[in-house]
């Protein structure tokens, strides 16, 4: 109804003129709230985006190994309210509008919590291909629920959910926690290869472990960056190949990166990854040839180091003997009589740690090398 139809419209005789004219005014008061309406929807439709004060939205992403674990979702305060059973009904519950099914509760509020992963993953135990779902709980009184995860992520909220569109469902335990005033997800319990996904809000959390293949991942993505830039130098190719041997996964191929990293630098970064590949493939003898390679090649940083990664695994003589070689080789450095030393003193020869801390002290030697030879002279008594 337009304006102009109010301001033709005649009134019935009845009313006195006073009425007639309230009557009138009361009809413009509908007119105009109408249109008010009408260009406030007209506005919403097509407006700039604006703030959304209720419910903020908000997004949480976590890796995990080289994926990505997000969670895009809006944010309901309790506000004073009864949350578990009358704000979010328990169990399934028929919506009232949209597809009118019965319905898991959205995770959240306004349109679907999507949650999207960069690779294939492990969902309280189910396997699930890399995407972006719908993700929907089930909430009962006795703290029990599901978590529901939906191919369909693009719908508002739980009003047009379809189980046919499920991509996994599993029971889940909720816990007890403080009070959280903002509904909130965060990530915890990370390690290596798994993260528990967690929602918390007022009293209640739901936690989804989430897991990857993480070593398979890695293997998978070096394989492709190798193909492109990564594997025009050979840095690529030997830090793809020392992944496969720190993490003893995929050593054949790892011993092909690296055969074509020595290709391009024969050094001690390379050759030492290859005997290393070779002896965890239990070639014992061409690993020991190939280290002596490496061994001769080797700066005094990387002989240095080498015989302190020795050292963490445990073999203090064969460390011993990689100092003794870094000694004959860079008998001018205070720095490497004094790892001698330390690596004697580790082993509990006092004697020979003493010998090799005083020459390292005889030669001058920089702030921190002399700091670490007098504080080991101190506890043997030597100074």
């Amino acid at each position: 109804m337009t304006f102009s139809r109010y301001r033709n419209l005649k009134l019935i005789s009845i009313f006195s003129p006073k009425t007639c004219v309230m009557l009138k005014l009361s009809f413009l008061r509908t007119a105009l709230f109408s249109a008010a309406i009408l260009s406030s929807n007209i506005i919403s439709a097509q407006g700039v985006t604006t703030p959304r004060t209720p419910s903020p939205a908000a997004e949480v992403r976590q890796t995990i190994g080289i994926s990505t674990v997000t969670v895009n979702y809006s944010r309901p305060s309790v506000k004073g309210r009864e949350v578990w059973g009358k704000l979010v009904p328990y169990g399934w519950n028929v919506q009232a509008f949209g597809a009118g099914k019965s319905a898991p509760w959205r995770a959240g509020a306004n349109e679907n919590t999507v949650l999207t992963l960069s690779h294939d993953a492990t969902i309280e135990g189910k396997k699930i291909p890399a995407g972006s779902y719908g993700l929907f709980f089930v909430i009962n009184q006795d703290n029990t629920g599901e978590v529901i995860l939906s191919k369909d992520f693009r719908s508002w909220g739980s009003f047009f959910y379809d189980p046919a569109n499920d991509e996994m469902r599993s029971k889940i335990q909720l816990r007890d926690v403080a009070n959280t005033e903002l509904l909130t997800y965060d990530f915890i319990n990370t390690t290596k290869t798994s993260a528990d996904l967690v929602l918390n809000w007022e009293k209640k959390q739901f936690p989804v472990k989430i897991e990857f293949d993480v070593d398979n991942i890695v293997m998978a993505n070096a394989a492709e960056e190798l193909k492109s830039t990564t594997g025009f130098s050979w840095q690529g190719f030997a830090s793809a190949a020392n992944y496969a041997l720190q993490n003893k996964v995929n050593l054949d191929e790892g011993l092909k990166w690296i055969d074509q990293a020595v290709a391009q630098n024969s050094s001690f970064a390379t050759l030492s990854v290859k005997s290393g590949i070779l002896k965890e493939q239990g070639k014992a003898d061409e690993s020991d040839k190939i280290m002596k390679q490496a061994l001769e090649v080797a700066t005094e940083i990387e002989l240095n180091n080498y015989g302190y990664q020795l050292i963490a695994q445990n073999q203090q003589d064969k460390a011993i003997e990689i100092f003794i070689l870094n000694t004959k080789k860079h008998p001018d450095s205070p720095n490497v009589w004094d790892s001698l030393g330390e690596g004697y003193a580790l082993k509990g020869d006092k004697q020979n740690a003493i010998t090799n801390f005083k020459k390292a002290l005889s030669m001058n030697p920089p702030a921190n090398v002399k700091a670490n030879s007098e504080k080991y002279l101190k506890q043997f008594g030597a100074l």
